[in-house]
């Protein structure tokens, strides 16, 4: 059967708070990568130790079991019953429509993170489609992320996917280092 029977044990699918371990595993291991990729250097053993799956998932499990919104979503990308990825949409928070001229985007995307184990494989795809889906339904025109300067694959991803960069930057303070991350944005045509 090949490549056409694989292509039906992978989905996205909304997540359960069963998943919440799987995602914070996955989010610890992405979030530690990428800020790794940002301040161009492996994290001290102290400050690596911070990106706690299980701190990660007890999050999750809330988001997940109960959204603060109807237009909060979460969801997960699998391959056959295994979480192999994760994706979560929001309204924009409202600082951030403000401080953009105009066409401000009306939906984010929080997260969109896959196992690093599981890159390149399409879940990722699959996860944005999903999403974009979703935020089409909401009746969202534009939609935006973050993604962290340096973290070239993710940056890759993205303007593969129609995003370019909004012109907007924040910035937080990791041990000794700063990480910048950039906001992308893509119209939902």
């Amino acid at each position: 059967m090949g490549d056409t029977g694989r292509m039906a044990d992978v989905s996205v699918r909304p997540a359960l708070p069963a998943d919440a371990p799987a995602i914070g595993t996955i989010h610890a291991a992405t979030m530690r990568l990428a800020v790794e990729a940002g301040l161009r250097e492996a994290l001290d053993p102290e400050i690596a130790a911070g990106f706690d799956p299980a701190g990660f998932a007890g999050q999750w499990e809330e988001a997940i079991a109960t959204p603060p919104s109807p237009l909060h979503r979460v969801l997960t990308a699998l391959d056959r019953a295994t979480v192999v990825g994760f994706a979560a949409i929001a309204p924009v928070d409202e600082e951030v429509r403000a401080g953009l001229d105009a066409d401000p985007p009306e939906a984010e995307i929080l997260a969109l993170e896959v196992d690093p184990a599981r890159c390149r494989s399409g879940h990722g795809s699959r996860l944005l489609a999903a999403c974009v889906d979703i935020l089409r339904q909401q009746n969202a025109g534009h939609v935006m992320t973050w993604a962290v300067q340096g973290d070239d694959p993710r940056a890759r991803f993205l303007s593969s996917a129609g995003f370019a960069p909004l012109g907007m930057r924040r910035t937080w303070q990791v041990g000794d280092g700063t990480v910048s991350q950039i906001a992308w944005h893509a119209a939902l045509d």
